[in-house]
């Protein structure tokens, strides 16, 4: 069992001095290498370019509810809008955005939609791995293929009879170069992307790597089978590998990922979630606003001014506030571990240490936010009901897709195992897992 430093575990100083550091640290770095980095940019600026987009999404949200239709041409406008590379560097051809940015122009684009944010999640996490990657080797290609357009997506979960850490889809050496073949599930955003993040095993040696493939080829069949009652249309259904080309410069060791990648992933879901809340909010408000027809038992001959409404309406609009200033917050750490990579990197005083430091903070402060925010969004989804009646069952309104939706994006990553790992920090220290897999038992065949 790792144990961190009394430092380490002080909730206030982890938070406050912890992130002064990495961010102290990288300001020491040369400014041609700050210039690299993405470091922030004017937010407003940034986002004016996508809420026209966010707004034309919104406005067809509900009939792909209804039609259950992928929105390839929704994600088509945000590719052609340059959306997919918010977080490359200035320098070639991105905004620069720092990851606070990211997650608020994600919680936007979760209040329009929230299945995109969700299909866009294994991009947004592949940009990140290029951007570390960018701290010991050049990924000027792929950043200019970002600022182009194109997009990730995710293929990581077995299909099948695999045992938990283990991985039955395999890298192959052919007479007519590298393979993969294997199948995955959850394979969320790759029906819409250009290219694959597909997790695997090196056949020569077993050696678990990320192999990036082409996803327009023969030897890529996606299907649209993910039966979820909410989140319907992220594309995460299967995806079968047939002898698909990888080339050799697209496999990388699964150890050199960036390694708050597991706090990425959760602060995506974070924003998604908070999204959910503020979209919830806004449609109910304005359904209350609108009601005319009062109760003989209510406290006001007119529905927008009951008390009792606006208190209904009120508690989930504080629930949405904190909702999303604590998704905010958390992405602050996950900033302050993309500084430290580059500090580290660099060799300056402390750095190594730091950047273990900044990792294990990004990873506590995604989960503390994750058990906080579920409930904040389930309750939320749920009880602005009583501010209508009735009729906001209605299937027409399909009012029930945000709980759907909240309840759905709530159910990956167990928070019942975030919580404890959460307390196992607080009262003896212990690291919060880097990674983790999921699978049959060792002991048991996979049903």
């Amino acid at each position: 069992m790792t144990q961190l430093t009394d430092l380490e575990t002080s909730p206030l100083r982890a938070s406050a001095d912890g992130a002064s550091a990495s961010r102290a640290s990288a300001g020491n770095l040369p400014e041609a290498q700050r210039e690299e980095l993405s470091l922030g940019a004017d937010y407003e600026a940034v986002a004016a370019k996508f809420r026209s987009i966010f707004e034309r999404i919104a406005a067809t949200a509900l009939e792909r509810e209804h039609q259950r239709r992928l929105p390839h041409e929704e994600i088509d406008w945000l590719k052609q809008a340059g959306f997919g590379a918010v977080r490359v560097p200035r320098k070639y051809g991105g905004d620069g955005v720092s990851l606070p940015q990211l997650f608020e122009l994600l919680i936007e684009l979760s209040a329009a939609d929230s299945n995109i944010t969700q299909a866009l999640r294994g991009h947004f996490a592949f940009v990140e791995d290029r951007l570390n990657q960018h701290a010991t080797t050049d990924q000027s290609a792929w950043f200019a293929r970002f600022v182009s357009g194109e997009t990730a997506g995710n293929a990581w979960t077995e299909v099948g009879e695999v045992k938990v850490g283990d991985v039955n889809t395999r890298v192959q050496e052919t007479p007519n170069g590298l393979v993969v073949n294997g199948e995955k599930f959850y394979t969320t955003g790759s029906i819409y992307a250009d290219w694959l993040d597909v997790y695997a095993g090196r056949h020569s040696d077993d050696e678990p790597v990320i192999a990036l493939v082409n996803r327009h080829q023969p030897g890529v069949t996606i299907s649209d089978d993910w039966d979820g009652f909410g989140q319907r249309t992220t594309g995460s259904g299967t995806t079968v590998f047939e002898n698909a080309a990888v080339d050799a410069e697209n496999i990388t060791v699964f150890t050199d990922r960036f390694r708050y990648q597991t706090a990425f992933y959760q602060l995506v879901h974070l924003a998604t979630l908070a999204g959910i809340t503020e979209a919830a909010l806004s449609e109910f408000a304005q359904q209350a606003r609108a009601r005319k027809r009062v109760f003989s038992h209510g406290s006001s001959e007119q529905w927008s001014q009951d008390p009792l409404v606006q208190q209904v309406v009120g508690v989930a609009s504080s629930q949405s506030f904190a909702a999303r200033a604590t998704a905010i917050r958390a992405a602050e750490s996950a900033q302050d571990a993309y500084l430290a990579r580059f500090s580290a990197v660099a060799g300056l005083e402390g750095a190594v240490e730091e950047e273990q430091r900044a990792n294990q903070r990004a990873e506590l402060e995604s989960a503390q936010g994750q058990v906080v925010i579920i409930d904040l969004a389930l309750d939320a989804t749920s009880k602005l009901f009583n501010a209508l009646s009735a009729s906001a069952a209605s299937e027409a309104k399909a009012l029930d897709r945000y709980w759907r939706n909240a309840r759905t994006v709530s159910s990956h990553n167990p928070v019942i195992f975030k919580q404890r790992i959460v307390g196992d920090w607080a009262i003896n220290g212990t690291e919060l897992p880097y990674a983790w897999a999921i699978g049959a038992q060792k002991n048991s065949t996979a049903e």
